[in-house]
């Protein structure tokens, strides 16, 4: 359907979890998240525009947090709702406004409106550190959000918008996240009328928009972009459809068979491989495993960091980490892929020399493939990179545009 504004919105819905979030407790109120490309498309405009339908049908809603970034357009829409008043919060001799959950919470509204789900929390202004898990605070309080995010700050996909435009993404929404999603709908902008609407001066001051234009906003980045949401959103359509033919013809098996395992190590670009095959496993619905092979004496300590964010990355694109010890890493892999019934296992492409593969008795890669290809398990090597990312806790907002 389109909005008032032209834009095509699509929906889905999936508020599953992965295993690794299982133990969590379910949120209590209905989550809608509005799903945009980049910034510009009408994204707030459209939260806001819902949240005056709902108010016209008797509902309580209230303003958590909404960025106008000056679009009068979108201020001129908040007028007449309950906005709680923001939480000014000093940082390095700047002031700040937050949302103010521990007004939020009390207040209780039945719908509250919260815009950037991916923004990070400036120090002090909330229990946590990111505004999606104050959402999931005010989910758990039984209360309805309504919320915004670029498909750039999705954790899967992060890494390859950072290739594709040059800019890195430090903030980060964990995949899980937006599956809790009751609703997800996709506030779509053809790359011409966004460049148009920022050469109108609809999205940045004017003493922003020729930068913007010749970086972040070129054509064939909001072209990859707007791909990039419209596959994420066909994906959850695709698992709506699923989900309903399984309710309703319960003798047909739905599931998909098949099952990735992602080989890890502690060694620069890993993360990169772990991302490359979360998207693999996304296009096909498939079940995603990451496995860490310890060898020798066990873990160094030098490498116990790198692992433990590898850990987390895994969790936050919804795949179950495991950790084996074993002295032969091509044998252990293969043996977890039968155990398993894995289907196509990821590896990274090796950074050894020639000689050294031959002191420690040939390429493990080319050993994983020797094994794997006799019982027809497919292997994807994948090229690392070594990924130069910023720290995901930095305070405030993001290079890439909301």
């Amino acid at each position: 359907m389109a909005d008032t504004q032209g834009n095509v919105q699509v929906h889905a819905t999936n508020a599953s979890a992965p295993p690794d979030h299982a133990d969590e407790v379910e949120p209590a109120g209905h989550f809608r998240i509005y799903l945009g490309a980049a910034a510009g498309v009408g994204k707030t405009y459209a939260m806001l525009n819902e949240g005056h339908r709902r108010k016209q049908r008797g509902t309580d809603v209230v303003i958590g947090f909404v960025e106008c970034h000056g679009r009068q357009r979108t201020e001129g829409l908040i007028a007449d709702l309950e906005m709680v008043p923001r939480k000014r919060v000093e940082y390095r001799g700047t002031l700040f406004e937050e949302m103010d959950l521990a007004a939020v919470l009390p207040r209780h509204p039945e719908v509250a409106l919260v815009d950037e789900l991916a923004h990070t929390n400036i120090p002090g202004s909330s229990g946590n550190d990111k505004r999606w898990q104050d959402v999931m605070e005010l989910l758990g309080a039984g209360i309805d959000v309504i919320s915004t995010v670029n498909i750039q700050h999705l954790e899967s996909i992060a890494d390859a918008v950072e290739q594709i435009t040059g800019v890195p993404i430090r903030e980060r929404v964990p995949d899980w996240v937006l599956r809790k999603a009751d609703q997800i709908e996709l506030v779509d902008s053809s790359p011409e009328q966004l460049r148009r609407r920022m050469l109108h001066g609809n999205i940045y001051p004017a003493e922003k928009v020729p930068q913007a234009l010749t970086n972040f906003f070129r054509e064939d980045n909001l072209m990859a972009l707007r791909e990039l949401a419209l596959r994420f959103l066909a994906d959850e359509t695709e698992e709506e459809l699923l989900g309903h033919l399984r309710d309703r013809q319960t003798d047909v098996l739905w599931d998909t068979s098949e099952r990735i395992l992602v080989g890890v190590t502690a060694a620069p670009g890993t993360d990169t491989i772990v991302r490359r095959a979360s998207r693999m496993a996304s296009r096909i619905k498939a079940e995603l495993h990451v496995l860490h092979i310890i060898s020798g004496e066990g873990v160094r300590p030098s490498h116990e960091q790198q692992l433990g964010v590898l850990r987390q990355l895994a969790a936050d694109v919804g795949a179950q980490w495991h950790e084996v010890r074993a002295d032969d890493p091509a044998h252990a892999l293969y043996d977890f892929a039968r155990s398993h019934q894995i289907t196509q296992i990821v590896v990274g492409s090796s950074g050894r020399s020639r000689w050294q593969e031959l002191k420690s008795g040939g390429s493990i890669v080319r050993k994983i493939s020797q094994l794997a290809a006799p019982v027809g398990i497919d292997v994807h090597i994948i090229a690392r990179r070594d990924a130069k990312l910023a720290s995901p806790n930095a305070p405030g907002s993001d290079a890439a545009p909301q």
